[in-house]
């Protein structure tokens, strides 16, 4: 790109709307994109470089998916249409199953316990390196588009040449009308439905390039969080279809309980599951629309495109409805990957159990750079040609207190055949066979016979808490 056409970029919406069509309204703390002097040593050549297009989505669990026939009325073409085109990763888990402290394991590669942002109340410490600078530094156009949400004061971003997302709601946006904050301008968007705002604004990014530099794009969306309002034409669309049946444990008014509570979700338990798959439904639409972008643009066959989410949630199981515990349905995300050149056998799924921790190294390996050592996360690019089910032995997952949640923090281990939970204070430890209770209803811990395993799961926690730090 040259260096008129990078300061038009860069210029974003801060100046007088000429470039992505945007009015500025006020300017406000943070939130401007820092520039990366290119690295001669690090550069890559643009004909050899993929391009990455992350989209990173908000409570949507593992399973909901179409082609998983989970939810029989569930509608999702253009997510299934990325796992019938590329990889899926059927065993791909959060390391926390919590906001911010996801958000922030997505772009550092590391776990809540090194990067500090435990909660959503913690902040986000600005010089966390992110794997945006990397690939700035070898070239790359970058940008990051949609929801932050991370505590404390919206920080100027390393690495890209656009930043816009919003902080109205504590960071969680709204999804009618939400005011962004692009570029470190304040930008209120009448007339707008969030997912639809932010996949605009995406394209006009992408389209704005060089199409012979190599690109990356965060496009992170608020959905499907709660309150869970799919844009105006999809709400009812679900209305008589029959979607996930309530878990044998679960109850109509299980919302209302002490514990769910807080989780926003309150009323009828099929009427708020069935806004979250409209919501979803909403956010399948705008996905389709990067498709047809990425197939129609030069780079179509060397665009790697990956959607993921940042947890998962329970829809009554456990009597639970939200996320933060360690069971699968909360810390399960979905990991689609597409990549025409790169991947030789579309359509297929990969067993090997993968990390939110895993995007930041994975990116750059494909991008052919070094891995910083401040990332604890793996790439599973080689995952992509060949699957390999003891690839990670275990995956540890961590949870910190989150006042007003009624969660304890807690740790816990996950092999193919077992999850053990410790918490820290109120309550006891948990122990399930997975594969033969996969939605964790039946606690063994105590039960005679599992002495051993514990004892061997419990020094396994301790020796991953160590690590993670």
């Amino acid at each position: 790109m040259n260096e008129l056409t990078r300061r038009q970029v860069l210029a974003g919406a801060a100046g007088a709307g000429a470039t992505l069509g945007l009015a500025a309204c006020g300017p406000t703390a943070g939130g401007q994109p820092i520039e990366v002097p290119v690295d001669a040593t690090l550069a890559t050549a643009h004909t050899d470089s993929p391009s990455f297009i992350v989209i990173l989505s908000d409570d949507h669990r593992a399973d909901h998916l179409e082609l998983t026939g989970v939810a029989p009325g569930l509608r999702t073409p253009n997510l299934d249409r990325i796992a019938a085109e590329g990889v899926r990763f059927t065993d791909s888990t959060v390391t926390t199953a919590l906001c911010s402290p996801s958000r922030a394991s997505f772009v550092t590669g590391e776990y809540a316990s090194r990067h500090g942002v435990v909660n959503n109340m913690t902040d986000w410490n600005p010089d966390n390196p992110t794997f945006f600078e990397s690939l700035a530094a070898a070239g790359y156009r970058c940008g990051y588009i949609g929801k932050w949400h991370m505590p404390g004061s919206l920080p100027d971003l390393r690495g890209v040449d656009t930043f816009i997302t919003f902080t109205v709601d504590e960071g969680q946006g709204v999804y009618f009308d939400c005011p962004l904050v692009i570029n470190g301008v304040d930008t209120p968007r009448p007339g707008t439905y969030v997912s639809t705002d932010l996949t605009d604004l995406a394209l006009e990014w992408l389209a704005a390039g060089d199409p012979e530099q190599p690109t990356c794009l965060v496009l992170a969306h608020k959905a499907v969080h709660q309150p869970f309002l799919p844009p105006t034409d999809l709400a009812g669309v679900y209305d008589g279809v029959p979607l996930m049946p309530t878990p044998s444990e679960g109850f109509t008014w299980e919302t209302l309980l002490e514990r769910n509570v807080w989780e926003g979700t309150a009323g009828r338990l099929e009427d708020v599951y069935q806004r979250y798959c409209e919501t979803l439904l909403g956010l399948d639409r705008e996905i389709g629309r990067i498709l047809d972008y990425v197939d129609a643009s030069p780079r179509a066959q060397d665009t790697v495109v990956v959607y993921t989410s940042d947890n998962g949630y329970s829809w009554g199981e456990q009597t639970l409805t939200g996320k933060r515990w360690a069971y699968d349905v909360s810390a399960d995300v979905p990991l689609l990957v597409r990549w025409p050149s790169g991947i030789v056998d579309p359509g297929t799924e990969r067993a090997a159990p993968v990390l939110n921790i895993d995007l930041a190294p994975s990116l750059l390996d494909m991008a052919g750079l070094p891995i910083p050592g401040t990332i604890q996360g793996r790439s599973w690019a080689p995952l992509l040609a060949a699957d390999d089910e003891q690839w990670r032995p275990a995956v540890y997952y961590e949870y910190f207190a989150d006042y007003p949640y009624q969660v304890p923090p807690n740790q816990a281990i996950r092999t193919p055949e077992w999850l053990y939970i410790e918490y820290d204070r109120g309550l006891p430890p948990e122990l399930y066979a997975r594969v033969d209770d996969s939605d964790q209803r039946n606690n063994l811990y105590g039960d005679p016979g599992t002495e051993v395993i514990v004892g061997e799961l419990s020094a396994a926690l301790a020796q991953l808490r160590v690590e993670a730090r």
